[in-house]
């Protein structure tokens, strides 16, 4: 068995790492989850979260609003909507995140009315930013 696994984190704008890991914690939609080595393969979607990553060089974490994972028995993938390593982010950027949010809720509201799917989804979304933000500290307001 090996003992690390190459992880990469790619964001639309930048690769933000591309290390040598022992595990990842993943912060998957259908729940968290640890990578490590020798992991079965899997593809999920990402929720907001905070991703966090054990590397031979020391533990980072970065925020991640969404996107997907795909995990190999030696390397770990992530692709995120939008990713920024947790020690960067600001007030303002996280605030900018719960109102993109907050606009999608209420388009999903005007365009999903008796629909609650789309709705259902969209506040999910908000209140996993909010989690988010508490777990790192940052307030919604």
């Amino acid at each position: 068995m090996a003992d690390t696994v190459q992880f990469d984190l790619v964001s639309p704008e930048r690769l933000l790492a591309s290390v040598e890991a022992k595990e990842v914690q993943i912060p998957g939609s259908e729940g968290d989850m640890t990578a490590m080595p020798d992991h079965a393969p899997l593809i999920t979607t990402l929720r907001p979260g905070v991703l966090k990553v054990s590397g031979t060089d020391g533990d980072k974490e970065y925020v991640v609003t969404g996107g997907f994972a795909e995990i190999n028995e030696s390397s770990i993938s992530v692709l995120a909507e939008q990713a920024v390593p947790r020690d960067e982010i600001s007030q303002e950027q996280f605030k900018a995140m719960v109102d993109d949010a907050t606009d999608r809720l209420a388009k999903a509201q005007e365009t999903y009315v008796n629909e609650p799917g789309p709705v259902d989804d969209a506040a999910k979304l908000l209140a996993d930013m909010v989690a988010m933000g508490d777990e790192i500290g940052l307030s919604a307001n």
